[in-house]
């Protein structure tokens, strides 16, 4: 679906961009557009964000041993 009307940039572009690396709505408006024109679109773009790195940290994180447990 289209998130920013204006520049044409899609919830798939976002969630591309996040994979890439991109962690805030300014550095996303920078690589993608997103928000640059009315920023009427910035709110959902920042949940679409948001959703995917919780989710990504949610699915990677490793649980951390103390020393005691490492040994």
């Amino acid at each position: 679906m289209y998130v920013c009307i204006c520049n044409g940039v899609t919830d798939h572009q976002i969630r591309e961009a996040a994979v890439n690396g991109v962690r805030t709505v300014a550095e996303l408006t920078m690589r993608t557009g997103c928000g640059a024109t009315c920023g009427s679109c910035l709110d959902m773009a920042g949940s679409l964000l948001d959703a995917h790195h919780a989710r990504a940290e949610r699915e990677f994180s490793l649980p951390i041993l103390g020393l005691s447990q490492a040994a």
